[in-house]
Protein backbone atom coordinates (compact mmCIF):
# COMPACT_ATOMS: atom_id res chain seq x y z
CA UNK A 1 0.00 0.00 0.00
CA UNK A 2 1.30 3.39 -0.70
CA UNK A 3 2.62 5.41 2.10
CA UNK A 4 2.00 8.61 0.42
CA UNK A 5 -1.91 8.23 0.09
CA UNK A 6 -1.77 8.76 4.07
CA UNK A 7 -5.75 8.65 4.54
CA UNK A 8 -5.65 5.27 4.01
CA UNK A 9 -3.76 4.88 7.63
CA UNK A 10 -4.86 7.82 8.94
CA UNK A 11 -8.58 7.50 8.73
CA UNK A 12 -8.94 3.29 8.57
CA UNK A 13 -11.40 3.52 5.37
CA UNK A 14 -12.12 7.00 4.21
CA UNK A 15 -15.15 7.93 3.17
CA UNK A 16 -14.89 9.84 -0.55
CA UNK A 17 -16.91 11.91 -2.06
CA UNK A 18 -17.85 11.21 -5.67
CA UNK A 19 -16.71 13.96 -8.36
CA UNK A 20 -19.34 14.44 -10.01
CA UNK A 21 -19.89 16.85 -13.10
CA UNK A 22 -22.28 20.03 -12.42
CA UNK A 23 -22.67 18.74 -8.63
CA UNK A 24 -19.36 18.46 -6.45
CA UNK A 25 -18.10 22.09 -7.26
CA UNK A 26 -15.89 24.13 -4.50
CA UNK A 27 -19.11 25.09 -2.51
CA UNK A 28 -20.38 21.47 -2.32
CA UNK A 29 -17.37 19.94 -1.23
CA UNK A 30 -17.24 22.22 1.46
CA UNK A 31 -20.22 21.20 2.64
CA UNK A 32 -19.96 17.76 2.42
CA UNK A 33 -16.58 18.26 3.91
CA UNK A 34 -18.12 19.99 6.95
CA UNK A 35 -20.61 16.76 7.11
CA UNK A 36 -17.95 14.15 7.31
CA UNK A 37 -16.31 13.50 4.08
CA UNK A 38 -12.92 12.42 4.05
CA UNK A 39 -11.42 12.76 0.85
CA UNK A 40 -12.39 15.03 -2.02
CA UNK A 41 -12.09 15.00 -6.02
CA UNK A 42 -13.23 17.69 -8.36
CA UNK A 43 -15.45 17.67 -10.93
CA UNK A 44 -13.85 16.34 -13.96
CA UNK A 45 -11.65 18.43 -16.62
CA UNK A 46 -10.33 18.17 -19.85
CA UNK A 47 -6.55 18.27 -20.07
CA UNK A 48 -6.94 20.27 -23.24
CA UNK A 49 -9.00 22.75 -21.57
CA UNK A 50 -6.22 22.91 -19.30
CA UNK A 51 -3.34 23.17 -21.50
CA UNK A 52 -5.09 26.05 -23.35
CA UNK A 53 -5.26 27.69 -19.81
CA UNK A 54 -8.98 28.10 -20.06
CA UNK A 55 -10.28 30.05 -17.75
CA UNK A 56 -13.70 28.41 -17.00
CA UNK A 57 -12.01 25.12 -16.89
CA UNK A 58 -9.66 26.42 -15.19
CA UNK A 59 -12.42 26.92 -12.92
CA UNK A 60 -13.38 23.34 -12.03
CA UNK A 61 -9.65 22.60 -10.40
CA UNK A 62 -10.44 25.21 -7.74
CA UNK A 63 -10.79 24.16 -4.01
CA UNK A 64 -9.65 25.24 -0.48
CA UNK A 65 -7.21 24.57 2.04
CA UNK A 66 -10.17 23.03 4.10
CA UNK A 67 -10.60 20.43 1.67
CA UNK A 68 -7.68 18.77 1.72
CA UNK A 69 -6.95 15.89 1.03
CA UNK A 70 -8.34 16.97 -2.43
CA UNK A 71 -7.54 15.05 -5.82
CA UNK A 72 -8.08 17.13 -9.26
CA UNK A 73 -9.86 14.60 -12.01
CA UNK A 74 -8.47 14.68 -15.62
CA UNK A 75 -9.86 13.60 -18.76
CA UNK A 76 -8.21 12.50 -21.91
CA UNK A 77 -7.05 9.88 -24.43
CA UNK A 78 -3.55 11.57 -24.70
CA UNK A 79 -1.09 10.42 -22.30
CA UNK A 80 1.52 13.25 -23.10
CA UNK A 81 -1.62 15.95 -23.16
CA UNK A 82 -2.70 14.52 -19.95
CA UNK A 83 0.94 14.68 -18.14
CA UNK A 84 1.36 18.31 -19.45
CA UNK A 85 -2.02 19.08 -17.92
CA UNK A 86 -1.29 17.43 -14.56
CA UNK A 87 1.56 19.27 -14.22
CA UNK A 88 0.18 22.40 -15.21
CA UNK A 89 -2.48 22.06 -12.31
CA UNK A 90 -0.11 20.85 -9.72
CA UNK A 91 1.73 24.44 -10.14
CA UNK A 92 -1.11 25.89 -9.68
CA UNK A 93 -2.90 24.24 -6.94
CA UNK A 94 -0.62 21.87 -5.61
CA UNK A 95 -3.51 18.74 -5.34
CA UNK A 96 -3.12 15.78 -2.83
CA UNK A 97 -3.58 13.84 -5.96
CA UNK A 98 -4.07 13.40 -9.29
CA UNK A 99 -7.21 11.49 -10.42
CA UNK A 100 -7.75 10.06 -14.20
CA UNK A 101 -11.38 9.49 -15.24
CA UNK A 102 -11.65 6.05 -16.84
CA UNK A 103 -15.62 5.86 -15.82
CA UNK A 104 -17.47 8.50 -17.10
CA UNK A 105 -20.18 7.16 -19.00
CA UNK A 106 -21.64 10.83 -20.98
CA UNK A 107 -21.66 10.53 -24.41
CA UNK A 108 -19.57 13.80 -24.50
CA UNK A 109 -16.70 12.47 -22.95
CA UNK A 110 -16.64 9.20 -24.69
CA UNK A 111 -16.57 10.84 -27.60
CA UNK A 112 -13.40 12.53 -27.21
CA UNK A 113 -11.93 8.86 -26.34
CA UNK A 114 -11.86 9.73 -22.92
CA UNK A 115 -13.54 8.53 -19.90
CA UNK A 116 -14.92 4.79 -20.02
CA UNK A 117 -14.52 4.67 -23.59
CA UNK A 118 -10.62 3.56 -22.61
CA UNK A 119 -12.12 0.59 -21.03
CA UNK A 120 -12.02 -0.67 -24.68
CA UNK A 121 -8.66 0.15 -25.76
CA UNK A 122 -6.37 -1.26 -22.81
CA UNK A 123 -3.37 -0.31 -24.90
CA UNK A 124 -4.50 3.47 -24.69
CA UNK A 125 -5.91 3.00 -21.02
CA UNK A 126 -1.83 1.71 -20.47
CA UNK A 127 -0.29 5.05 -22.41
CA UNK A 128 -2.45 7.69 -20.41
CA UNK A 129 -1.88 6.06 -17.11
CA UNK A 130 1.76 5.55 -17.69
CA UNK A 131 2.13 9.36 -19.12
CA UNK A 132 0.41 10.79 -16.41
CA UNK A 133 2.68 8.80 -13.93
CA UNK A 134 5.59 9.56 -15.46
CA UNK A 135 5.05 13.70 -16.26
CA UNK A 136 4.40 14.04 -12.38
CA UNK A 137 6.98 11.99 -10.72
CA UNK A 138 7.17 12.32 -7.17
CA UNK A 139 5.06 15.21 -6.76
CA UNK A 140 2.02 13.37 -5.90
CA UNK A 141 0.35 10.67 -6.45
CA UNK A 142 -1.81 9.55 -9.02
CA UNK A 143 -5.28 7.45 -8.82
CA UNK A 144 -8.05 6.34 -11.21
CA UNK A 145 -11.63 5.82 -11.42
CA UNK A 146 -12.95 3.36 -13.68
CA UNK A 147 -16.37 1.23 -14.04
CA UNK A 148 -16.24 -2.44 -14.26
CA UNK A 149 -16.41 -2.60 -17.74
CA UNK A 150 -17.54 -1.01 -21.37
CA UNK A 151 -20.94 -3.38 -21.18
CA UNK A 152 -22.25 -6.42 -19.51
CA UNK A 153 -20.19 -8.55 -22.33
CA UNK A 154 -17.05 -7.02 -21.68
CA UNK A 155 -16.46 -6.94 -17.58
CA UNK A 156 -12.88 -6.20 -17.48
CA UNK A 157 -12.25 -4.32 -14.10
CA UNK A 158 -9.66 -6.82 -12.46
CA UNK A 159 -7.42 -6.99 -15.89
CA UNK A 160 -7.83 -3.29 -15.68
CA UNK A 161 -6.96 -2.78 -12.43
CA UNK A 162 -3.84 -4.93 -13.14
CA UNK A 163 -3.05 -2.72 -15.88
CA UNK A 164 -3.40 0.54 -13.92
CA UNK A 165 -1.05 -0.71 -10.83
CA UNK A 166 1.80 -1.67 -13.75
CA UNK A 167 1.44 2.02 -14.66
CA UNK A 168 2.15 3.71 -11.62
CA UNK A 169 -1.59 4.17 -10.37
CA UNK A 170 -1.46 4.49 -6.35
CA UNK A 171 -5.04 3.77 -5.98
CA UNK A 172 -8.14 2.65 -7.88
CA UNK A 173 -11.68 3.60 -7.27
CA UNK A 174 -14.30 1.14 -9.05
CA UNK A 175 -17.71 2.29 -9.96
CA UNK A 176 -19.71 -0.63 -9.78
CA UNK A 177 -21.92 -0.44 -13.15
CA UNK A 178 -20.88 -1.09 -16.92
CA UNK A 179 -20.65 2.30 -19.45
CA UNK A 180 -24.06 0.77 -20.82
CA UNK A 181 -25.72 0.93 -17.97
CA UNK A 182 -25.33 4.49 -16.71
CA UNK A 183 -26.47 4.45 -13.59
CA UNK A 184 -29.64 1.65 -13.82
CA UNK A 185 -29.77 -1.45 -12.17
CA UNK A 186 -27.59 -2.50 -9.30
CA UNK A 187 -23.71 -1.72 -8.98
CA UNK A 188 -21.91 -5.47 -9.03
CA UNK A 189 -20.13 -5.22 -5.61
CA UNK A 190 -18.63 -8.82 -6.69
CA UNK A 191 -16.78 -7.24 -9.38
CA UNK A 192 -15.50 -4.71 -6.84
CA UNK A 193 -14.03 -7.24 -4.35
CA UNK A 194 -12.21 -9.00 -7.26
CA UNK A 195 -10.65 -5.67 -8.06
CA UNK A 196 -9.45 -5.35 -4.79
CA UNK A 197 -8.38 -8.83 -4.27
CA UNK A 198 -6.61 -8.62 -7.62
CA UNK A 199 -4.13 -5.26 -6.49
CA UNK A 200 -1.92 -4.54 -3.73
CA UNK A 201 -2.81 -0.61 -4.15
CA UNK A 202 -6.06 0.72 -2.25
CA UNK A 203 -9.27 0.12 -4.24
CA UNK A 204 -12.42 2.21 -3.39
CA UNK A 205 -15.82 0.82 -4.05
CA UNK A 206 -18.49 3.35 -5.44
CA UNK A 207 -21.90 2.35 -6.42
CA UNK A 208 -25.29 2.02 -3.86
CA UNK A 209 -23.95 3.55 -0.59
CA UNK A 210 -26.87 4.73 1.04
CA UNK A 211 -26.36 4.57 4.18
CA UNK A 212 -24.15 3.88 7.58
CA UNK A 213 -25.05 0.25 7.09
CA UNK A 214 -24.21 0.20 3.88
CA UNK A 215 -20.52 1.38 4.74
CA UNK A 216 -20.46 -1.33 6.99
CA UNK A 217 -21.13 -4.16 4.95
CA UNK A 218 -19.17 -3.54 2.32
CA UNK A 219 -16.38 -2.92 4.50
CA UNK A 220 -16.61 -6.20 6.24
CA UNK A 221 -17.58 -8.49 3.21
CA UNK A 222 -15.30 -7.04 0.40
CA UNK A 223 -11.61 -6.03 -0.08
CA UNK A 224 -12.11 -2.49 -0.65
CA UNK A 225 -10.18 -0.36 1.69
CA UNK A 226 -12.61 2.74 1.68
CA UNK A 227 -15.59 4.22 -0.09
CA UNK A 228 -16.61 6.70 -2.67
CA UNK A 229 -20.32 8.22 -1.95
CA UNK A 230 -22.00 10.08 -5.18
CA UNK A 231 -25.42 10.52 -5.74
CA UNK A 232 -26.87 9.76 -2.05
CA UNK A 233 -25.17 12.66 -0.96
CA UNK A 234 -26.68 14.79 -3.31
CA UNK A 235 -30.27 14.05 -1.76
CA UNK A 236 -28.46 13.34 2.02
CA UNK A 237 -24.98 14.97 2.53
CA UNK A 238 -25.41 14.10 6.25
CA UNK A 239 -24.90 10.47 4.90
CA UNK A 240 -20.68 10.97 5.67
CA UNK A 241 -21.29 12.03 9.43
CA UNK A 242 -24.37 9.20 9.76
CA UNK A 243 -22.12 6.96 8.38
CA UNK A 244 -19.51 7.54 10.94
CA UNK A 245 -21.68 7.39 13.92
CA UNK A 246 -22.87 4.10 12.73
CA UNK A 247 -19.64 2.51 11.98
CA UNK A 248 -18.56 3.61 15.54
CA UNK A 249 -21.85 2.58 17.45
CA UNK A 250 -23.84 0.43 15.39
CA UNK A 251 -26.58 3.10 15.81
CA UNK A 252 -28.59 4.24 12.75
CA UNK A 253 -28.72 8.17 14.11
CA UNK A 254 -31.90 10.22 14.06
CA UNK A 255 -32.73 11.63 10.40
CA UNK A 256 -31.79 15.18 10.31
CA UNK A 257 -35.12 17.28 11.13
CA UNK A 258 -36.74 18.70 8.18
CA UNK A 259 -35.96 22.53 9.62
CA UNK A 260 -31.74 21.64 9.63
CA UNK A 261 -32.14 20.65 6.04
CA UNK A 262 -33.68 23.71 4.84
CA UNK A 263 -31.41 25.54 7.24
CA UNK A 264 -28.86 23.70 4.87
CA UNK A 265 -30.62 23.90 1.55
CA UNK A 266 -30.74 28.19 1.86
CA UNK A 267 -27.39 28.39 2.90
CA UNK A 268 -25.98 26.42 0.22
CA UNK A 269 -28.22 28.77 -2.49
CA UNK A 270 -26.10 31.44 -0.43
CA UNK A 271 -22.77 30.30 -0.56
CA UNK A 272 -22.88 29.21 -4.15
CA UNK A 273 -24.04 33.11 -5.27
CA UNK A 274 -21.09 34.08 -3.38
CA UNK A 275 -18.47 31.97 -5.14
CA UNK A 276 -19.50 33.33 -8.42
CA UNK A 277 -19.53 30.04 -9.90
CA UNK A 278 -22.23 30.54 -12.01
CA UNK A 279 -22.89 34.20 -12.53
CA UNK A 280 -25.38 36.71 -10.86
CA UNK A 281 -27.93 35.67 -8.46
CA UNK A 282 -30.56 34.98 -11.00
CA UNK A 283 -28.62 32.61 -12.86
CA UNK A 284 -27.24 30.91 -9.83
CA UNK A 285 -30.41 30.25 -8.50
CA UNK A 286 -31.67 29.25 -11.89
CA UNK A 287 -28.35 26.27 -12.13
CA UNK A 288 -28.92 25.58 -8.59
CA UNK A 289 -32.85 24.67 -8.89
CA UNK A 290 -32.15 21.01 -10.19
CA UNK A 291 -30.06 20.54 -6.72
CA UNK A 292 -32.61 22.26 -4.69
CA UNK A 293 -35.47 19.74 -6.05
CA UNK A 294 -33.02 16.77 -5.34
CA UNK A 295 -32.82 18.07 -1.76
CA UNK A 296 -36.32 17.29 -1.02
CA UNK A 297 -37.18 14.19 -2.55
CA UNK A 298 -38.74 12.32 0.34
CA UNK A 299 -39.97 15.26 2.37
CA UNK A 300 -44.15 15.38 2.74
CA UNK A 301 -45.69 17.07 0.47
CA UNK A 302 -42.88 17.12 -2.18
CA UNK A 303 -43.90 16.58 -5.57
CA UNK A 304 -45.68 20.24 -5.27
CA UNK A 305 -42.87 21.11 -3.27
CA UNK A 306 -40.83 20.60 -6.12
CA UNK A 307 -42.97 22.04 -8.93
CA UNK A 308 -42.24 25.30 -6.87
CA UNK A 309 -38.75 25.07 -7.05
CA UNK A 310 -38.12 24.16 -10.39
CA UNK A 311 -39.55 27.79 -11.41
CA UNK A 312 -37.49 30.01 -8.56
CA UNK A 313 -34.61 32.27 -9.50
CA UNK A 314 -33.94 34.18 -6.16
CA UNK A 315 -32.65 33.76 -3.27
CA UNK A 316 -35.69 35.27 -1.55
CA UNK A 317 -38.42 32.94 -3.46
CA UNK A 318 -35.99 29.86 -1.84
CA UNK A 319 -36.71 31.15 1.65
CA UNK A 320 -40.37 32.49 1.03
CA UNK A 321 -41.07 28.21 -0.10
CA UNK A 322 -38.84 27.20 2.85
CA UNK A 323 -40.58 29.31 5.24
CA UNK A 324 -44.89 28.96 3.86
CA UNK A 325 -43.58 24.45 3.87
CA UNK A 326 -42.48 25.00 7.28
CA UNK A 327 -45.08 26.57 9.15
CA UNK A 328 -47.18 24.29 6.86
CA UNK A 329 -46.18 20.93 8.38
CA UNK A 330 -45.68 22.66 11.82
CA UNK A 331 -49.38 22.70 11.70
Amino acid sequence: MSHRLSWFSDTKFPLYLAPMAGVTDVVFRSICKELGADVMVTEFVSAEGIIRQDDRTRKYTEFTEQQRPCGVQLFGGDGQRMGEAARKIIDWKRPDFIDINFGCPFNKVVAKNGGSSLLKDCGILASVASGVAKAVGDQVPVTAKIRIGWDEQSINAPDVCHILEEEGMQAISVHGRTRSQSYRGEANWDVIDACARAVSIPVVGNGDIHSGEDVKHRRETTAVSGVMIGRAAMQNPWIFQEAKHYLATGKQPEPVPVPERWKMIVRHCRMAMESDRYGNERQTIMAMRSRLMTYCKGFPGAKPLRQKLCTVSSLAEVEDIASDYLRVISV
